[in-house]
This record gives structure tokens, C-alpha cells and sequence, in this order.
């Protein structure tokens, strides 16, 4: 193989990175709605860990061609996010943003492997979250 075609470790990390950006700012957001006490913690101590989503993949009558292929790819990932937790170079932060864009890759590539009926009931359980999601912070009471 052409070595020139791989792309760098730090072209990857940045592309990660950029991919992981909208879910930082959603994961800040919704943070600054907590009360913090001044001074406690530095941010950049603080690990960057958005939770995981709820599987929206549960309950979908997967064929056994679907799982297998949905299998490969969460051993493929899996094996990914194993060699960035042992990178001794990566700061928390770089390590949170690439294992974030792991698993965000994982996502998009088993929502591919679905069908169009598939994909379309996994787009409505995403819509619905969002709106729970929504509907629970208009319920919480402003911070003082």
C-alpha cells in the first residue's frame, strides 16, 4: 500500500476534533445551566465526556447480514478507541474529543447499514429525544 494515500495522526485528530465541536458546544450549554462555585475546578481539568446517547438502534428487526456488518463495525471502533485510551501523547481532552468522534463515526456508519424504513424510524426516535430534551429544560427554573 501507498503510504501517501493514509492520512497523518494529526490530520485525523483534527478532522475528529472538528467533527466533535457541535458536541461540545450542546454538552457547554447545557452545563451552563448548573451553578458552579468560582474558582473549584479549572476547566481543563475537568474530563469533556458527553454522555452516550440512548441506542437508537434498540427494538430494530435487524437482519442477520445487518448485524453482522454493525458487528464489525463496533469491533472496528472498539479496537480504535482502544489504541487512543493507551496513547500516552493525548491530553484528556484530546482523548475525550477522539473517542467522542469514534463514536460518533460508529453511529453514522451502522445508521447507514439500515434500511430506508429503518433509518426513517431511527430519525423519528432522535426527533423525539430532542424534544423531551427540550420540554425538560423549559421546565427547570433559571439559575440564580
Amino acid at each position: 500500500m501507498n503510504k501517501a494515500s493514509f492520512p497523518t495522526p494529526a490530520a485525523i485528530t483534527a478532522v475528529l476534533m472538528l467533527l466533535c465541536l457541535p458536541a461540545f458546544a450542546r454538552a457547554d450549554s447545557a452545563r451552563s445551566g448548573a451553578v458552579q462555585t468560582p474558582g473549584a475546578t479549572s476547566p481543563s481539568t475537568q474530563p469533556m465526556r458527553a454522555p452516550l446517547p440512548p441506542n437508537d438502534f434498540a427494538g430494530l428487526n435487524l437482519t442477520d447480514e445487518q448485524k453482522a456488518e454493525i458487528d464489525k463495525i463496533h469491533r472496528e471502533i472498539e479496537s480504535n478507541k482502544s489504541v487512543v485510551a493507551k496513547d500516552e501523547k493525548l491530553t484528556p481532552d484530546q482523548k475525550d474529543a477522539m473517542l467522542l468522534g469514534y463514536t460518533r463515526m460508529e453511529y453514522g456508519r451502522t445508521f447507514k447499514v439500515l434500511t430506508p424504513e429503518q433509518q426513517k424510524e431511527v430519525r423519528q426516535r432522535i426527533q423525539a429525544r430532542k424534544a423531551a430534551d427540550q420540554s425538560a429544560q423549559k421546565r427547570q427554573p433559571p439559575p440564580h
